[in-house]
């Protein structure tokens, strides 16, 4: 899919125009053992149904499942993953003085069109001899995907990537949400979101429902795509999920919205936002 000799345009600009990280075309299967893949699977399933899990809880299930596996090997696993249980944690640790952490600006919010409010968040994606990661960038309102990237680390460019392809088609939104993940706090991923003057809000730490809607569309993707094809390798993920994403954008009915489509949704809202013109007259 990518052409190295190709002189027009470079490895960056190809793996920009496929939704992919550049690290990705250089992608080696990790070091993980079989084993560990496989629990790595099995953990990924099981927290999509109990997110509540911890490393503790979650190596008392696997060895119900037959795996003799000790807590510290299924937490390792889990942060490996970026897996964690949600709950509300205390503060006991002041986060990276570089890395502020933003209120969280969506209580109690009224969000009624497109644009008002973009969510991101990451997930696990496993292939067959190793995994990668997802990043995507929701519209709240609509659930449209408007941006996605994949990585074979949690690096925080890919994250920039898809942001920045996010602004470059759909505009800039007024609120940005994330969770504290180290990727969305870092100077670099929110120097963007300062220079479009977005408003940065951010989950309270441990709290899985201030993004809930993201969530829910990896659980949707792993049930409905990832955990149906299991991925030779990065080029078949990207593939199969882009597929299944311009799927749910534009042909997946949603419940929410009484059978249409979150690209319906999105657009129809677009349609409906007043003109400054009439913002002006409704001053």
């Amino acid at each position: 899919m990518i052409a190295p000799a190709n002189k027009q345009l470079s490895i960056t600009t190809q793996c920009q125009l496929l939704s992919i990280s550049r690290s990705s075309w250089y992608y080696e299967p990790t070091g993980e053992s079989p084993l560990n893949l496989k629990l790595m699977r099995l953990i990924d399933e099981q927290y999509l149904l109990t997110p509540y899990y911890g490393s503790r809880q979650m190596a008392r299930w696997l060895r119900r499942q037959g795996h003799n596996v000790g807590r510290h090997r299924v937490r390792r696993l889990m942060a490996l993953m970026g897996v964690h249980a949600i709950y509300q944690e205390p503060r006991t640790s002041q986060p990276h003085p570089q890395h502020r952490i933003y209120p969280y600006l969506l209580r109690n919010l009224a969000v009624t069109r497109a644009n008002q409010v973009w969510c991101t968040d990451i997930t696990y994606i496993p292939i067959k001899r190793g995994f990668l990661y997802l990043v995507a960038i929701m519209d709240w309102q609509s659930r449209k995907v408007l941006a996605w990237r994949l990585s074979n680390t949690m690096d925080t460019r890919f994250c920039v990537e898809a942001l920045e392809e996010a602004l470059a088609w759909y505009g800039v939104p007024d609120i940005f949400n994330t969770d504290q993940g180290a990727q969305f706090t870092s100077l670099e991923f929110t120097a963007v979101l300062k220079d479009h003057k977005i408003n940065i809000s951010m989950d309270g730490k441990g709290r899985w429902m201030d993004n809930v809607f993201i969530e829910r569309l990896w659980r949707s993707l792993k049930y409905e795509c990832v955990y149906l094809n299991a991925f030779e390798n990065g080029s078949q993920a990207r593939i199969q999920i882009g597929a299944w994403l311009k799927h749910y954008n534009q042909t997946r009915p949603h419940s929410t919205f009484d059978g249409q489509t979150p690209d319906e949704v999105y657009n129809l809202s677009h349609l409906q936002r007043p003109t400054s013109e009439e913002k002006k007259r409704a001053a």
